[in-house]
């Protein structure tokens, strides 16, 4: 759930208001950053596939971690935001760093090493599905209602779908598929983790997404190098993959969503959740030549059809929810710092967007 952070006590002195976040104009349209930032991560299981061609998959996501930090470090430098304080907050920065960023990112680096990024891309739409699950059993105010569990019904028969489950999973390969349903599990996890230990930080939600990435690349950092060997050749095309990787789809994308969720809220903003396996399967298609039997697709929009499903809330719930809705500190994700992630890292429902 995103919370505002607690207001200052007052000095005794009358000060200017702020201007709302959904007051402050932009250059550019919110429809066309919602589109860029849909295209961003719908083309990260492309970048993912290409990188993984030259380099080891902990590489890559290391090289993702390293690039997406530094975006945001220039950020934070020019919003002259201070890193967190304090060894509690920083302790549960570090479990959200490994559930929603290591952790899923590595394996989504290591499935796409035998299936197709269209599948991966598929596979991090069910983090919905995931998250309403989680949250059912976890998360004392989320009630099960005949609208979600129809939804997770749904969804998860969408999957089956795309498995080909009716074939007995004939020409799957089971290791990838899993690793990539994993790392789409991590995500809702990380997420009721970070809603349980850092809803109401008093820190920025820049300030808190930046540790958090920041903590996942030192992670990377020491284990990489006991798994993986320096890479012999740099390849341009692959190295290119990477950098785009972390510093467009990962710390990039995660600014545009700061300021979609802001501007038109989480609810519209976690919308983006539902174009990134469109774009994913498009640009693994028309780009990498990967084959699309008919379930694929079929599946996807089965899947798509339910997590928009679990999310949908009857009105009167709207109306009685809506302080929820307001916008406040960044998701997911990823994600947090995911994402789709996931809308509004790190402090977020199980419901936002996961960054692929």
């Amino acid at each position: 759930m995103t919370t505002a952070a607690p207001a200052p006590a007052s000095s005794g002195r009358a000060r200017p208001p702020l201007p709302s976040a959904a007051s402050r104009r932009h250059a550019v349209d919110w429809r066309i950053r919602f589109a860029v930032l849909s295209a961003v991560w719908g083309f990260s299981f492309l970048l993912i596939k290409v990188g993984t061609g030259a380099y080891a998959p902990f590489q890559v996501t290391f090289g993702r971690l390293f690039f997406g930090t530094a975006v945001l470090a220039a950020a934070m430098a020019f919003r002259r935001e201070r890193l967190p304080r304090g060894l509690r907050t920083w302790g549960h920065l570090a479990v959200a760093a490994f559930l929603l960023n290591a952790l899923p990112f590595s394996l989504f680096a290591y499935s796409e090493l035998t299936i197709p990024s269209t599948l991966a891309g598929i596979c991090n739409a069910t983090s919905p599905l995931w998250g309403m699950a989680l949250s059912l059993v976890a998360l004392s105010e989320d009630r099960p209602t005949r609208r979600r569990v129809a939804g997770l019904g749904i969804g998860f028969l969408g999957v089956l779908t795309v498995l080909g489950a009716w074939q007995g999973f004939s020409g799957l390969d089971v290791r990838g598929t899993a690793m990539a349903l994993l790392a789409s599990l991590s995500y809702p996890v990380g997420w009721i983790y970070v809603r349980r230990t850092l809803a109401g930080s008093s820190h920025s939600h820049l300030s808190l997404t930046g540790a958090q990435l920041g903590l996942a690349t030192v992670q990377l950092g020491v284990v990489t190098p006991l798994f993986t060997s320096a890479p012999a050749s740099f390849p341009l095309v692959p190295l290119l993959a990477v950098v785009a990787l972390g510093a467009l789809g990962t710390g990039l994308a995660l600014l545009m969503q700061y300021g979609l969720v802001a501007e038109v809220g989480p609810t519209t903003a976690q919308m983006v959740t539902y174009f990134i396996p469109v774009i994913a399967t498009a640009a693994g298609v028309t780009l990498l030549g990967e084959q699309l039997a008919w379930n694929t697709p079929v599946g996807a929009l089965i899947v798509l059809a339910g997590a928009a499903l679990t999310q949908s809330r009857a009105r009167s719930a709207r109306t009685a929810t809506a302080a929820d809705a307001a916008p406040g500190p960044e998701a997911a994700s990823p994600a947090p710092a995911g994402v789709a992630p996931e809308a509004a890292p790190p402090v977020v429902t199980p419901a936002r967007a996961a960054q692929p």
